[in-house]
């Protein structure tokens, strides 16, 4: 039946016109209200008129992806950067059999759930910089009101942010300690809030996914200053790894056209699935931070003349990324199998592919993710981008029978007057049954601040009758 299912709605996407996605007034992510990017914002870019077609040079992204390359290091232009000396104080593991302050939940067992019904919990949701008190005490009291408030929604997982800016929420044999914790990025708080947040949302009976930005290290002011052990501090000076990472419109990437940067990514994510009990992790939609088919970017020009590649820089440019989800995706599968690691890219699919983002090879073809969760952040009434024609057009790329699909929401827009949300007060409740109907796996709701807030009442009125009968 699910065989048939599939099959009923390759055909009806194929017989859909796909509309362009234009840009609209909604509303930035809270995530993203204090950095901007010129270029994948959800919003952003025309998507074409018809869904485009592997060309011959992706599909030789996809048979290439494993290849190895010779990649010989060039000195990088002069740049400056501030950097801070990081303090190590001793670090005092979290006590995490039983929250102390203000336990979420009378421990019950994880147990597998046919629907996801997800809330991503972004490092905003996680900033200590701005409370008086900093101590282990209250990352705990802050912590379990996230889980609370999840838990009350009708929620069952919840996505949250381990690595946002080259950065780490535990103590890293890679990374610096994040920003948000301490105030300096690469000073510790004196406790492992990863260990406490994996184990509080287990005793609460959800789930847990690892949310990672794989090549972001600097956006806008975050961090304010570098670490000194960050990679781009520790790499820039080095005349092998100097072009190990780019700089574009004063933001700091790593430059995954090297493999020794992108195992130097998988080892970071191996290292939390190896220590700690997560269920899952996750990307999102950062990828490239500008158009992967412009021969005029030459940030990575390096890297591309070095590999001795005969594909176009865009190509070229994709199977970076492909190399990378697929290197993360045998990695988790080797370390703990019963890891699932999954993808929520934008949902405008153009915008995907101009970042690097495959999508098309991902949900078709195995070795890259467990799942594909989509943020369709429009309305039915979207003039380029209503919400079930994307749906559809999502589930019918889903063709490898291992790869689930959940459907990401725009909590945050529900209740604002913008592209249609003022219309109603039941869209996201009725966009949860969309994707029922068309047999989806669940969903991801964007982002835990909206759940409890009073721009979004209403709508959390209608998701919780609908999820909790």
């Amino acid at each position: 039946m699910k065989k048939w299912r599939k099959i009923a709605a390759a055909v009806l996407a194929a017989a859909m016109l796909c509309s362009s996605v234009a840009c609209s007034s909604a509303p930035q992510k809270l995530e993203d209200s204090l950095v901007t990017n010129d270029f994948v914002s959800s919003e952003i870019l025309v998507e074409n008129s018809s869904a485009p077609q592997l060309s011959s040079e992706l599909e030789e992204v996809s048979s290439a992806m494993n290849s190895s390359v010779s990649e010989k290091a060039v000195t990088e232009s002069s740049q400056t950067e501030s950097t801070v000396e990081t303090s190590k104080p001793e670090l005092v593991e979290g006590t995490v059999s039983s929250p102390s302050y203000n336990a979420p939940a009378t421990t019950t067992p994880v147990v597998q759930e046919q629907e996801m019904r997800a809330v991503w919990v972004p490092y905003l949701s996680l900033d200590m910089t701005k409370e008086a008190d900093k101590s282990y005490a209250a990352f705990q009291r802050k912590f379990n009101d996230i889980i609370a408030k999840a838990k009350n929604s009708g929620a069952n997982t919840l996505v949250v942010h381990v690595r946002s800016h080259g950065d780490a929420y535990y103590p890293s044999n890679y990374y610096p300690w994040t920003h948000f914790l301490s105030g300096t990025q690469g000073v510790g708080p004196g406790y492992d809030p990863l260990a406490y947040m994996v184990s509080a949302t287990h005793q609460a009976g959800m789930k847990f996914h690892a949310w990672f930005n794989p090549l972001r290290i600097k956006a806008g002011n975050y961090p304010p200053v570098v670490a000194s052990n960050s990679p781009y501090n520790q790499w820039k000076n080095d005349p092998v790894k100097s072009n190990w990472t780019f700089t574009k419109d004063g933001a700091i990437y790593m430059n995954p056209g090297y493999s020794q940067v992108r195992d130097y990514i998988v080892n970071g994510i191996k290292e939390v699935v190896q220590k700690y009990d997560v269920d899952g992790v996750q990307f999102d939609d950062y990828f490239y931070p500008f158009n992967v088919n412009s021969a005029d970017v030459t940030l990575d020009k390096a890297a591309y003349q070095q590999s001795g590649s005969t594909l176009s820089i865009g190509a070229w440019r994709t199977q970076n990324i492909n190399s990378l989800v697929a290197a993360v995706y045998k990695m988790v599968k080797e370390t703990k199998p019963n890891v699932v690691f999954g993808i929520s890219p934008q949902g405008n699919i153009a915008n995907d592919l101009n970042a690097g983002a495959d999508v098309y090879t991902w949900c078709s073809k195995p070795g890259y993710i467990d799942y594909i969760c989509p943020q369709i952040y429009w309305t039915y009434d979207h003039p380029t981008a209503p919400f079930e024609t994307l749906a559809k057009k999502w589930k019918s790329l889903v063709t490898a029978d291992h790869v689930k699909i959940y459907i990401g929401l725009a909590l945050y827009k529900a209740g604002t007057n913008s592209s249609g949300w003022e219309k109603a007060d039941n869209i996201i409740a009725r966009q949860i049954q969309t994707a029922r109907s068309l047999d989806c796996d669940g969903f991801m709701l964007y982002s835990w601040a909206y759940l409890d807030h009073p721009q979004t009442a209403k709508e959390m009125a209608n998701v919780k009758k609908l999820l909790n009968g």
